[in-house]
């Protein structure tokens, strides 16, 4: 018989756990039992899997300890991974962590099993699920650098509110009905914000430094010339980023199509021509990453310019958990 586990989900009645539990319902996988864990304000609250109730139990070094979990996939912030990631690693569980908490660590591995499988093998009992608009990036970046070589590489994201949680969201949901922000620094509604999370001494924001370092750690190439602008934009769910790639040798934007259109993972949709470009709104709760407007930049010798969109909460924070698990399960790391 198969063997069955025992996965925790850290975060469950939180945007991004609640898809997490969807993903993995979605999924052939073996689960014989879930074990959702949240704040003492959502303990008790009953959530359905696989046609199953389950009580949410509250996140405390005993309750931990009481169970035995085979795997955990967190998504409540980075204070309490830092604080339970290795408590749960210590009783024997691999955790797949989604806050910042240990994406750089050079001891937990970085992955997106697109782009880097081979690295999930030298965990320590902590996996690190990168940033949502990293994730998108490197979907559609890894192939181009694997065929060609990229020099350079300059993002400006759009990012939706749904990417600061559920106080975003909401920022923009009473937004539209005239009520001050309460999440962002300034509305939302009929305004972009250059400004995703804190700002830096050196001027970039953390969310702008998060996506250049991981991206370097999740290619693993650290010559990589990477500057970043990212910008929340007033829609609810799905992230689009305009990249622009610079090449080491001469590349044509029919090369870059050609190479997208066989990666996995990717889905280019691009027909310009006749009104066809990828859009947050039909990106929606999939898992690719969808990429188009890919054309020349005729400014310097070797660059071409993407424009990428994918479901932030779905590809870029659940799936991609649920995703390092399967390739866990399915080579036995």
């Amino acid at each position: 018989m198969k063997k069955q586990y025992t996965v925790a989900v850290v975060g469950a009645t939180g945007m991004v756990g609640r898809k997490m539990l969807q993903v993995l319902g979605e999924r052939d996988l073996p689960i014989q039992e879930i074990v959702p864990f949240a704040s003492a304000r959502s303990a008790g609250e009953e959530i359905t899997f696989a046609g199953k109730q389950y009580t949410v139990t509250e996140l405390t070094e005993q309750n931990v300890r009481a169970r035995k979990i085979d795997y955990a996939l967190f998504s409540a912030g980075g204070s309490v991974s830092k604080q339970f990631a290795p408590l749960f690693a210590q009783c024997g569980a691999v955790v797949i962590d989604n806050s910042s908490q240990w994406r750089i660590d050079p001891d937990v591995p970085l992955v997106v099993p697109e782009v880097n499988p081979q690295d999930i093998a030298k965990h320590h009992g902590i996996i690190a699920n990168p940033n949502c608009s990293t994730i998108q990036a490197v979907v559609a970046l890894a192939p181009l650098h694997r065929a060609f070589g990229i020099k350079r590489i300059v993002y400006s994201t759009y990012q939706a509110v749904s990417g600061a949680g559920v106080g975003g969201y909401n920022d923009l949901q009473n937004g539209i009905a005239g009520q001050a922000p309460k999440k962002f620094p300034l509305p939302i509604f009929g305004n972009v914000l250059p400004h995703i999370d804190v700002f830096l001494p050196n001027g970039y924001t953390k969310e702008e430094e998060k996506m250049i370092q991981e991206t370097r750690k999740i290619l693993g190439d650290t010559s990589l010339r990477i500057t970043a602008t990212t910008v929340r934009v007033p829609v609810y769910y799905g992230h689009s980023e305009s990249i622009n790639v610079e090449f080491n040798t001469p590349v044509t934007a029919a090369q870059v199509r050609e190479t997208l259109a066989a990666a996995k993972g990717v889905v280019v949709t691009d027909d310009p021509a006749n009104g066809i470009y990828p859009t947050p709104r039909e990106t929606a709760d999939r898992d690719e990453v969808f990429v188009g407007r890919i054309r020349q930049d005729e400014s310097v010798e070797s660059g071409v310019n993407l424009w990428v969109v994918a479901d932030n909460i779905r590809k870029g924070a659940a799936t991609n958990a649920v995703q390092i698990l399967q390739t866990i399960l399915s080579n036995n790391i």
